[in-house]
C-alpha cells in the first residue's frame, strides 16, 4: 500500500511537472511566435521608414536641383537682360550724339543723294521735328540746294525727338531714321551678337 501511495505521488508529481513543462513550452512557443511577429512588424516598420526617408531625400535633392537650375536660367535671362539695356543705353548715347553734331547734316545729305537715285523714288521729303527743322534749315538748304530742285522738300513733324524720316512718293511709304528707330534697329542687330559672344565664352 505504502509503495502504490509513492507510485502514486511519483505519478502526480510527475504529472505536474510535465503538464508544467508543456505550458511552460507552450507559453514559450506563444513568446517566440509573438516576438518574431514583433521583430518582422518592426523590420517592415524600418524597411518603411527606410524607402520613405529614400524617397523623400531623393524628392529633396531632385527639387534642389531644379531650383539650382532655375536658378541659373533666371540669373543668365537677367544677365542679358542687363547686358541688352546696357548696349541699348550705349548705342542711344551714341545715337543721339551722331544726331545732335554737325554728322547729321551729313547723314541727312547722304540719304536723300541716295533716295533721289533711287528708282520709283519721287517726291523726296526730309522730316524733322521742327526745333531741329529750325536749327538746320539753312545748313541744309545750302547743302542741297541742287537736289531741292529736283523736288525735295523739307517737312516739320513733332511726333519723334532727334533724327530724320524721309517720305517718298508724295508721303505714301516713310523711311525711319529718328533716333529711336535707329537705337531700336542697332540693338536688335547687336544684341544677338552678344548673346552668340556670351554663349562662346562659358
Amino acid at each position: 500500500m505504502e509503495i502504490q501511495l509513492k507510485e502514486l505521488i511519483d505519478q502526480i508529481k510527475k504529472d505536474g511537472v510535465d503538464a508544467a513543462e508543456a505550458e511552460a513550452e507552450a507559453i514559450l512557443s506563444a513568446a517566440n511566435d509573438e516576438a518574431e511577429k514583433i521583430i518582422s512588424r518592426a523590420k517592415a516598420e524600418a524597411e518603411k521608414m527606410v524607402q520613405d526617408a529614400k524617397r523623400e531625400n531623393e524628392r529633396l535633392v531632385k527639387a534642389s536641383e531644379d531650383a539650382i537650375r532655375q536658378a541659373g536660367r533666371n540669373l543668365l535671362i537677367s544677365f542679358r537682360e542687363s547686358v541688352a539695356r546696357e548696349l541699348k543705353a550705349i548705342v542711344s548715347e551714341n545715337v543721339n550724339t551722331v544726331y545732335t553734331s554737325d554728322a547729321l547734316i551729313g547723314l541727312l545729305v547722304s540719304a536723300v543723294e541716295s533716295w533721289v537715285n533711287h528708282p520709283g523714288a519721287e517726291d523726296l521729303a526730309v522730316i524733322l521735328n521742327t526745333q531741329e527743322l529750325s536749327k538746320l534749315e539753312e545748313a541744309l538748304l545750302a547743302a542741297l540746294k541742287e537736289r531741292m530742285l529736283t523736288g525735295v522738300t523739307l517737312k516739320a513733324n513733332d511726333n519723334f525727338d532727334g533724327g530724320f524720316r524721309i517720305a517718298v512718293n508724295n508721303g505714301s511709304a516713310y523711311y525711319d531714321y529718328s533716333a529711336e528707330a535707329v537705337v531700336d534697329m542697332l540693338s536688335n542687330y547687336l544684341s544677338p551678337r552678344v548673346i552668340e559672344l556670351l554663349k562662346e565664352a562659358r
